[in-house]
C-alpha cells in the first residue's frame, strides 16, 4: 500500500471505498455512498461502494448465522432466557428450515413461496404476531381472518410479506435478549451516539471484545478491504443508530490496514459534531468533514496527494500534536448542478429486502420496495420552521437544477437500476421545480412512480396535483406538525390547519396518498392544544385527506431558532455539560408544566388505530388515560374548510 500521508497522483490511481454501515435500511440503499460514488467517478476516481448494514442483516439472518445465535444461547443458563429465546430454542429446526425462503421471498426472488407463508402454517410464531390479534373482528365475513380487512380473499403475497417481516422482528428479538442487547434493525446501538456530551460511553463499548453480531461485522469489514484494497474509505453515518457500527468499521480497519485513510462524515456528523473536540476519536479516523462531502474530499485528496497544503483543508477536522482542530479553508461547494448522477453500481440491488412493517398503504413506503433515491434542490426554500435546524448547511443552502437535468439523472438511474421508482428526497419539495419537473416526464413520456416530501402549501391547486398524479406521483408526506394555527405561526410554518386540509384533499382526489408529520410537545402547547390538535387529526382522516401520519415528541436543538432564542418561546434552557464529542438535543423547562409523555401515548394509540379506519366517529377524548377537557375544535370544521375556497 503507502503511507498515510500521501495518495497516487492521478486521481484514476486512486481508490475510495465508501460504506454503508449498519443499520439504515433494508429495503432500499441509503442514498449519500451513491451520490459520493457517482461524483467521484465523475471526477476520474476509481470509487466503489459497499453496503455493510444490508450485509450484516443476511449474514445472521441465515441458516448459518442463527446457528451462531443458537451457540450463543447455549451459554446462558435456562434460567436466564428470555420466554422469546425459549421459543426460539424450541422451534429452532423450524427456524433453520424457514430462514432461507423468507429472505428469498422478501428479496423478491422465491414468489411461490408466499402461499406456505400465507397460511399461516409454515414459518414460527413468537411474540410480534400477537398484533395481528388487534384486527380480529369475530362478526366479520372472513370469519375473523386478522388480516383478511387489509387483503381480502386475494392479496396472498402482500400478505405473506407482512407475515415474514413479523418473523424476522421474532428473530431480531432473540437476537437483543440473547446476544446484543443494542440490537435494531434501525436505531442500533443509538443510545451510544445521540446527544452524548463525551465520547466515553462509545469507547468503553468498542473496547469491548466483540460479540457475535461484532464478529461478523469485523470479517465482513476485512472481506471488501480484501476485495477492494481502497487507498481511501469513506464511512457515510446519516443517524445516531450507525454511529457505533461505523467506529467497529474503522477499527477493524485500522487493526489491519493502518496505511489506509479513513474519512468519518454524514448526517449525524454534520448535525452533531461540529464541536468535536475528542481526540480519541481520530484513533479510528484520520479526517471528519463537515457538511456535502464533495469539496472537502476534493481537498484532501489534492493534500493527500501531495497537491494542497494541510492548512487549505475544507471543513475537516484532524488531529495535531494530540489535539482536534478545524481546518475550513473558505472555498466555494460544488454547485448543486455539477455533483454529477448518483450510481449504485456495486450495491447488490436484488438482494435488499422489502419489508411490510405497517398494513396501511401510506405507510408502508418507506419499507416496502426498491426506491431509487434522488434529490430534486439541495437545501429548503422554505427554512423558516423554528423547530427545524435551518442554521446548517443542508437545510440553508438552497440550490436547484433544471428539470431537464433531473430527468437526465432520472433516465440514466433507471438504465442502470432497471428501477423506475423514485423517492425524492429533499426537506421539502420546490412545488415551482416539482411543476417543471411533472412537465418535463410527461414531454419525454418517461414513466415513474415517485413520492416525497413537501410543504402543504396552496400552490398545490387541485390542477396542480393531478399533472403530478399524471407525471408518476403516488404519494406525498408533509408537515402539518401542531394542528393548532396558533402554534403554526409560532412555529412559522406558512400553513393553517384550514389550508392543509384543502391542500390534501386535493392530493387525494388525485390519487395520491398522503402522510403527515406531527409533532406533541412543542413549547407553551397545553393539554387543550394537544386534544384539539388530535380532533384536528381525526377530522382529516375522517375525510379522506390523510390516510397515514407519526406523531413525534417535539426535540429542541442547538440549530434550530428555539434552541437559538428560546426566550422568544416561553421556555427556558437547561444548562448542558461540558461537550466534547456529540452536541445536538438541549432539554429545556416550559412554564406550563404538561407531561407530554403521558400525552404522546394517546396520541400515538389514536393515530395508529386512526390508520387503520378505527374510531374515527368516536371522542377523541377516549384514547387519553387521564382525564383530558372537551376539544374546542368544531365537529365539522374539516368539512366546511373543504367547502371554502381561497
Amino acid at each position: 500500500m503507502f503511507p498515510l500521508t500521501a495518495l497516487p497522483a492521478s486521481p484514476s490511481d486512486v481508490r475510495v471505498l465508501s460504506i454503508i454501515p449498519p443499520m439504515t435500511q433494508l429495503n432500499t440503499p441509503y442514498p449519500s455512498t451513491a451520490y459520493l460514488t457517482g461524483f467521484l467517478r465523475s471526477r476520474g476516481v476509481d470509487a466503489r461502494q459497499e453496503d455493510l448494514a444490508l450485509a450484516l442483516v443476511l449474514a445472521l439472518f441465515s441458516k448459518e448465522g442463527l446457528r451462531a445465535v443458537a451457540d450463543e444461547i447455549d451459554a446462558i443458563p435456562p434460567k436466564k432466557r428470555s420466554g422469546q429465546v425459549k421459543a426460539f430454542v424450541a422451534g429452532l429446526d423450524r427456524y433453520l428450515a424457514t430462514i432461507g425462503p423468507a429472505v428469498a421471498f422478501l428479496q423478491g426472488r422465491d414468489s411461490t413461496v408466499a402461499h406456505r407463508i400465507a397460511s399461516r402454517a409454515f414459518l414460527p410464531e413468537g411474540q410480534r404476531f400477537s398484533s395481528l390479534d388487534v384486527y380480529i373482528d369475530p362478526d366479520d365475513p372472513y370469519g375473523g381472518d386478522p388480516l383478511a380487512w387489509a387483503f381480502g380473499a386475494l392479496g396472498v403475497h402482500d400478505r405473506a410479506r407482512h407475515l415474514a417481516t413479523l418473523y424476522l422482528n421474532d428473530i431480531s428479538d432473540v437476537l437483543r435478549d440473547a446476544v446484543d442487547a443494542r440490537f435494531e434493525f434501525v436505531r442500533y446501538a443509538e443510545s451510544l451516539a445521540l446527544s452524548q456530551p463525551t465520547f466515553e460511553p462509545l469507547a468503553r463499548a468498542l473496547a469491548e471484545p466483540h460479540n457475535l453480531v461484532d464478529g461478523l461485522l469485523h470479517s465482513l469489514t476485512l472481506d471488501v478491504m480484501e476485495r477492494h484494497r481502497p487507498h481511501m474509505v469513506l464511512l457515510s453515518v446519516p443517524f445516531p443508530g450507525a454511529v457505533y457500527a461505523a467506529f467497529r468499521i474503522a477499527q477493524s480497519i485500522k487493526a489491519r490496514y493502518p496505511e489506509t485513510v479513513t474519512v468519518l462524515g454524514g448526517g449525524y456528523v454534520n448535525t452533531e459534531l461540529r464541536e468535536l473536540a475528542e481526540p480519541r476519536v481520530f484513533d479510528y479516523f484520520d479526517y471528519v468533514t463537515l457538511d456535502d462531502g464533495e469539496r472537502p474530499l476534493l481537498a484532501l485528496m489534492e493534500h493527500l496527494a501531495g497537491r494542497r497544503a494541510k492548512d487549505r483543508l475544507v471543513r475537516t477536522y484532524v488531529r495535531d500534536e494530540g489535539r482536534v482542530r478545524r481546518i475550513d479553508w473558505p472555498e466555494p461547494d460544488v454547485p448543486f448542478a455539477e455533483v454529477g448522477t448518483p450510481t449504485w453500481d456495486g450495491l447488490p440491488l436484488d438482494r435488499y429486502l422489502s419489508l411490510l412493517d405497517m398494513l396501511n398503504p401510506m405507510h408502508r413506503l418507506w419499507s416496502d420496495g426498491r426506491w431509487n433515491k434522488l434529490t430534486i434542490a439541495h437545501g429548503c426554500y422554505w427554512k423558516k420552521c423554528t423547530f427545524c435546524d435551518v442554521s446548517l448547511d443542508y437545510i440553508s443552502r438552497y440550490e436547484t437544477a433544471s428539470a431537464e437535468l433531473l430527468v437526465d439523472r432520472i433516465e440514466a438511474i433507471i438504465a442502470e437500476t432497471g428501477q423506475t421508482g423514485f423517492h425524492f428526497v429533499d426537506e421539502a419539495a420546490p412545488p415551482k421545480m416539482l411543476k417543471a419537473l411533472a412537465e418535463e416526464l410527461l414531454r419525454r413520456n418517461v414513466a415513474i412512480s415517485w413520492w416525497g416530501n413537501i410543504r402543504f402549501e396552496k400552490s398545490f391547486s387541485p390542477d396542480v396535483c393531478r399533472l403530478l398524479a399524471q407525471s408518476g406521483c403516488i404519494a406525498v408526506s408533509g408537515g402539518l406538525e401542531v394542528a393548532s394555527d396558533r402554534l403554526l405561526k409560532l412555529m412559522k410554518k406558512g400553513v393553517s390547519v384550514d389550508q392543509v386540509a384543502r391542500v390534501t384533499h386535493a392530493f387525494t382526489e388525485a390519487g395520491i396518498l398522503v402522510h403527515a408529520y406531527l409533532m406533541y410537545g412543542f413549547p407553551t402547547q397545553t393539554v387543550h392544544d394537544t386534544v384539539d390538535a388530535l380532533e384536528y387529526v381525526r377530522q382529516l382522516f375522517d375525510a379522506n385527506c390523510i390516510q397515514s401520519g407519526f406523531f413525534h415528541r417535539f426535540a429542541c436543538t442547538v440549530h434550530s431558532p428555539v434552541g437559538q432564542h428560546p426566550e422568544e418561546f416561553g421556555v427556558t434552557l437547561e444548562p448542558l455539560p461540558p461537550v466534547t464529542f456529540a452536541k445536538n438535543d438541549v432539554g429545556f423547562i416550559d412554564p406550563t408544566g404538561v407531561d407530554h409523555d403521558l400525552l404522546g401515548e394517546a396520541l400515538n394509540k389514536a393515530l395508529y388505530n386512526y390508520m387503520h379506519g378505527i374510531g374515527l366517529d368516536e371522542d377523541v377524548r377516549r384514547w387519553f388515560s387521564v382525564r383530558v377537557p372537551r376539544t374546542r375544535v368544531p365537529r365539522h370544521f374539516i368539512e366546511r374548510a373543504l367547502s371554502r375556497r381561497d
